[in-house]
């Protein structure tokens, strides 16, 4: 498992990371702490603009947008559809075009398991965080029940960074909140309890509970149920 040195070093130098080129450094990061073979960062807009920050080769990254990929893509398709994080092999890979997509895929270096979480917020934005290796399914599967929360936990940070670094995609009123408002209200709209939460974030549940209250007095929230749908509909967290 990656150990909450190693998860905290990650969060870490996201908050600290001041331009796109540090975000292809964590990037890499993410991948050896975790020990897969990819991780990747990937945005479509409504209009289809793509923005990508990934370990998957030069070649690939080319192959799929002179392909046009997008288009018939499993994991951009199911997963526009889906609010929580899914493992590749529940995608639907049945017609033709998808299955010669994958065999591309894996021919420049796609491993056979992956783990995408879809990230939502508000003027359209859609973004998946990725998780790519190459194993048994056995072995992914005890891949995901031990990481798979942290995996989350990384893909909003990641998300939320990248949003700074686009102004024209980040909403005003995320400066509202404090990043670890945001954080805690993130979770908690994802349906994490407190505990759950605290655990996530390395802190104690009063501390918590300080961020919360916090959050809702400046959200004129009656209640934390109140407060995470003022927060989404004002689109100040992504889920």
């Amino acid at each position: 498992m990656v150990d909450l040195d190693k998860l905290d070093r990650i969060l870490k130098r996201l908050e600290e990371a001041s331009g796109l080129e540090d975000l292809f450094r964590v990037i890499y990061e993410i991948r050896d702490a975790f020990a897969i073979d990819h991780a990747v960062y990937h945005w479509v807009d409504s209009k289809g603009e793509q923005y990508g920050c990934g370990t998957y080769s030069v070649a690939w990254k080319e192959r799929y947008l002179a392909r046009n990929y997008l288009r018939v893509d499993p994991v951009i398709i199911g997963c526009y559809t889906r609010f929580h994080p899914v493992d590749w092999k529940r995608l639907d890979w049945s017609s033709k075009a998808a299955r010669e997509f994958l065999a591309d895929a894996h021919e420049h270096g796609v491993g056979n398991q992956g783990y995408s979480i879809p990230i939502r917020g508000p003027n359209g934005q859609f973004a998946l965080f990725t998780a790519n290796h190459n194993c048994p399914d056995e072995d992914w599967a005890e891949f995901f029940e031990a990481h798979g929360r942290d995996l989350i936990l990384i893909a909003h940070y990641f998300n939320r960074k990248a949003l700074e670094f686009e102004p024209g995609r980040a909403p005003e009123q995320s400066r509202q909140l404090s990043p670890r408002e945001v954080d805690a209200m993130t979770l908690l709209a994802m349906g994490y309890n407190r505990a759950q939460v605290a655990d996530a974030l390395a802190i104690s549940e009063h501390t918590l509970r300080v961020y919360i209250e916090s959050a809702r007095f400046k959200l004129g929230a009656l209640n934390t149920t109140h407060a995470v749908a003022r927060a989404i509909g004002c689109g100040l967290i992504v889920v």
